[in-house]
């Protein structure tokens, strides 16, 4: 069994264009095929949830959702490695799902690749199952690699679960 080091430092806040330079510089840190910083960009213009987290004034992660006609789509969540196993990612989607269910959203869906086998952890530990595959979704060093599509409902009683009720 191995012990998670909680981070008690990191807050969370909403992102904005001036915070795309670190965003994008996490984002490049964590994925080989990393979102650009016009994909953050155009996501903040078209109103995404885009929010990030920061320790000691540097940002270590980020969640991007959209929320629409009852479904929450979880567009990106990402760790710096540095400060993965922290539970920072935990609480980025913890928010992002608490934001959902504040829109209204029943039901909270994302992608993710097989070969992210600590993100599956995550998402399972927190209720997503897995509902499909997209073929060939994801472009990878030798081709392109599949997405394991994965979603949860979100009720009303996980308010009072997360301490969202207000």
């Amino acid at each position: 069994m191995s012990a998670v080091v909680r981070d008690e430092e990191v807050r969370l806040r909403p992102m904005s264009e001036a915070d795309l330079a670190a965003v994008v510089a996490v984002e490049r840190a964590g994925y080989t095929h990393p979102w650009s910083p016009g994909i953050f960009s155009d996501s903040l213009r078209a109103g995404h949830l885009c929010w990030l987290a920061e320790s000691d004034d540097r940002v270590v992660g980020h969640g991007v959702m959209m929320v629409a006609a009852g479904e929450a789509h979880i567009l990106n969540v990402c760790v710096h490695p540095e400060r993965q196993g922290r539970g920072i990612g935990r609480r980025i989607l913890t928010h992002l799902l608490h934001l959902a269910r504040r829109r209204d959203a029943d039901m909270a869906l994302l992608e993710v690749r097989p070969s992210n086998t600590a993100a599956i952890a995550l998402f399972d530990s927190m209720g997503f199952n897995e509902i499909g595959r997209r073929p060939d979704y994801y472009p990878g060093h030798n081709g392109r690699e599949d997405a394991l599509m994965m979603a949860r409902t979100l009720i009303e009683s996980e308010a009072r679960l997360y301490g969202w009720a207000e």
